[in-house]
């Protein structure tokens, strides 16, 4: 499957799945509550298929465009209604009826969430172990006292078994001054504190690890190739697993940081590379790729180091719970993952964080892509992920999405009557204007990450 046939077949995968249990939870709500739904599409636009199905022959429909969904209900304000099937209508439901089918959909999204990263937690969650590389000169890390081999076990009171986990805490923090960090050095407890004054918005933006000085623990490695990626400079210059490099540009390279450093610092340029093959000595010329990693371009000739597996297994760690741990996990992530979308969103609304942290249809079709191809543990993540997003997203109180309906429904609990017509027209305008407003935002923002590729 080639790339761009990758990543559609994940977005719509993805974006099927996510609208189905978005909209399956409006239709189960309401046919608990008595209401007859005339319609399920997953999709919109023209009907591809379509099937009645059920006692009121509800139509399950799949559209072109699948960038959504919709349950249609049977509803007075919308069309005629015989009077024996009034009852049955949305709009005669009591308050906490239709509050609580609008409120389904995204309630739905945020349970399928719990139930992926249960499925993930009692799998086991592989990574590698928070252990810290010396932290370079000067940075905040090198001035919290922080250690080469130190493990990180807790930051801000909250336990972490992995690298990844270390990141999301991290991240966390963003915006506020410091943060405590809970190690152990050589069989002490030890705690030390980060000062994170000093970090800016785009530090928070790209690696923010790599800002505060914190870099995973690297063995000391050899200067030998492991892999070479196929189709990449190195590749197509003639390399081979096995090469030792001596030296690169005329500049002798001890071992394989120094290797990698010397590369990254020079983007496109090209490079020519001494290496012993089988005991003889020979050149090798490299023209390197240039990529964006943050606000940086970086050199990329596509080969990694020959690893023994000895080495790195001790640094490999396995975070696996029972169904219970992992289902109190699977809630608590999810908690979190909704808490921080709102810190980002507020964040973003008071320009304390970029714009072009909001993304598009395009971003996630990349990203889904690159999920199925990592594999299925690596996709399930994403897909909650994309699933938290959708839950607190439709919460938000903007007309024609979930929240801004329950924020009609709330100022009709405050009032005492349902909102007026025309200010529900005037809301609905004003909701498309901000959704495609949001939406050419995110697909400037699309476009831009995939040039930025090129």
């Amino acid at each position: 499957m080639t790339g761009v046939a990758q990543s559609a077949f994940g977005f719509l995968l993805s974006v099927g799945l996510l609208v189905l249990f978005h909209e399956l939870g409006h239709y189960l709500v309401a046919r608990w509550c008595g209401v007859k739904v005339l319609r399920f599409s997953v999709g919109f636009g023209r009907v591809l298929a379509s099937r009645r199905h059920g006692p009121d022959q509800t139509e399950w429909v799949i559209s072109a465009i699948p960038l959504g969904g919709y349950v249609k209900m049977l509803d007075e304000r919308e069309g005629e209604v015989a009077p024996e099937e009034a009852p049955r209508a949305f709009n005669r439901q009591h308050l906490g009826k239709r509050f609580a089918i609008v409120l389904a959909g995204p309630v739905a999204n945020l349970g399928l969430a719990v139930l992926l990263y249960t499925v993930i937690f009692a799998n086991g969650v592989e990574g590698l172990r928070p252990v810290l590389e010396a932290p370079p000169a000067g940075s905040i890390a090198q001035r919290s006292d922080l250690q080469r081999g130190d493990e990180i076990h807790r930051v801000a009171g909250s336990r972490v078994q992995t690298w990844q986990d270390l990141r999301w805490r991290v991240l966390q923090a963003s915006g506020s001054e410091s943060l405590v960090l809970g190690l152990d050095r050589g069989g002490s407890t030890l705690d030390r504190q980060l000062d994170l004054r000093s970090l800016k918005r785009e530090d928070w933006e790209a690696d923010f690890l790599g800002a505060l000085g914190l870099h995973s623990f690297r063995p000391r490695l050899d200067a030998v190739i492991g892999e070479l990626l196929e189709g990449k400079p190195a590749a197509r210059a003639g390399m081979r697993p096995g090469d030792r490099v001596l030296a690169i540009n005329g500049d002798a390279l001890p071992d394989w940081e120094a290797v990698a450093r010397y590369i990254n610092a020079r983007p496109d340029a090209e490079l020519v590379f001494q290496v012993e093959r089988a005991g003889v000595a020979r050149e090798i010329v490299v023209r390197s790729e240039s990529l964006t990693q943050g606000e940086r371009r970086v050199g990329r000739v596509g080969i990694s180091p020959r690893v023994d597996p000895a080495t790195v297994a001790h640094l490999r760690v396995t975070a696996q719970y029972s169904t219970a741990e992992s289902f109190a996990q699977a809630v608590a992530k999810t908690w979190d993952l909704s808490i921080f979308t709102l810190k980002m969103l507020k964040r973003i609304v008071f320009g304390e964080a970029s714009l072009k942290n909001i993304s598009g249809p395009l971003t996630m079709a990349d990203f889904a892509g690159q999920s199925v191809a990592a594999g299925w543990i690596v996709f399930v993540g994403y897909l909650a992920l994309i699933s938290v997003s959708l839950g607190v997203l439709n919460l938000l109180p903007i007309p024609l999405l979930d929240g801004g309906h329950l924020m009609y429904y709330t100022a009709e609990l405050v009032t005492g009557r349902p909102v007026s017509d025309r200010v529900a027209d005037i809301g609905q305008r004003i909701g498309i204007a901000m959704l495609l407003l949001l939406m050419s935002l995110a697909l400037y923002n699309d476009f831009n990450h995939l040039l930025s590729k090129f």
